[in-house]
């Protein structure tokens, strides 16, 4: 299986965490790995402070079927959601029936962050596992910031990060190749997604997406995006079926995909509040009030 090529001496925390997510870290990275896993702790504390903060000032929660809309474009936005468990795309929907995958949103992503109550939702939201989302209401949402500026700084920078990651898809949809959109894609989910669970040490997940969700997302057919997966997947460089995500050459990926290392770190950063398995989704367990 392939490995970056990377002088591992030189580079900072934030890109060795990187490019652990594609590859193993080697020996003699080990004491400044264990400085980051240090520092990792810190952070995930930190989260976890803000994500208790947000839980106390929650409305309820709402949740959505595989497969469902978890909110649907001219819905009114009464309350924002933080995704607490499961996978979603947003979509635009053309009088057509034609579709646009906008993005691709993991746990902790903020939705129908509009701080105007009477905005309706631009954009629907398609569950593709069952999710769960935890809703404060504008009210709550304001009290929420002004006893916690943290919280607020910390929803500033996923609104970067989205705006980043929008960024990027459009110019993938204005000027990339179909071989680099597809493989763009795929790693951009696998990093997000391991970022979110570091201590996975596989480069392999369960991709919750069919072909179609990809054509969508990239501009192409779905017969385009099977001829593109069944090149990585001959050429030994990815293997997507039955949902399961593959990385069996992730320093050629890395090279289709063309992919700028410091925009891969900005993929691992910007998950809010990891899901840190059981203890964390039960505190989420928040009673509708009304």
């Amino acid at each position: 299986m392939g490995r970056l090529q990377v002088d591992w001496l030189r580079m900072p925390c934030g890109e060795i965490a990187m490019a652990s997510v594609l590859g193993n870290v080697p020996r003699a990275s080990v004491e400044r790995g264990a400085v980051c896993k240090h520092e990792g702790r810190q952070s995930g504390q930190q989260w976890q402070g803000i994500l208790s903060a947000i839980i106390d000032y929650a409305s309820g929660e709402r949740k959505a079927k595989a497969g469902s809309d978890l909110y649907s474009v001219g819905e009114r936005c009464d309350a924002i959601f933080v995704v607490v468990s499961g996978w979603v795309a947003i979509y635009d929907l053309l009088q057509d029936g034609r579709r646009q995958i906008l993005q691709f949103v993991l746990p902790g992503a903020l939705l129908r962050f509009n701080p105007d109550s009477g905005a309706v939702a631009m954009f629907g939201a398609e569950a593709l596992t069952d999710v769960t989302v935890c809703t404060l209401s504008h009210p709550s949402l304001v009290a929420l910031l002004k006893d916690h500026p943290e919280v607020g700084m910390r929803f500033a920078e996923l609104v970067a990060r989205d705006r980043n990651l929008s960024f990027d898809h459009l110019t993938s949809l204005g000027r990339r190749s179909a071989r680099e959109r597809v493989a763009r894609l795929l790693l951009e989910l696998f990093i997000r997604f391991r970022a979110q669970w570091p201590g996975r040490g596989t480069e392999e997940m369960q991709l919750p997406l069919t072909q179609e969700h990809i054509a969508d997302a990239t501009g192409l057919t779905s017969i385009h995006v099977n001829r593109v997966l069944g090149e990585l997947r001959d050429e030994r460089i990815v293997s997507f079926h039955y949902r399961k995500l593959v990385i069996l050459d992730p320093d050629r990926l890395v090279g289709v995909a063309a992919i700028d290392p410091h925009l891969a770190l900005g993929w691992m950063q910007g998950q809010a509040f990891r899901e840190d398995g059981p203890a964390v989704r039960s505190e989420i367990e928040v009673a509708e009030t009304g």
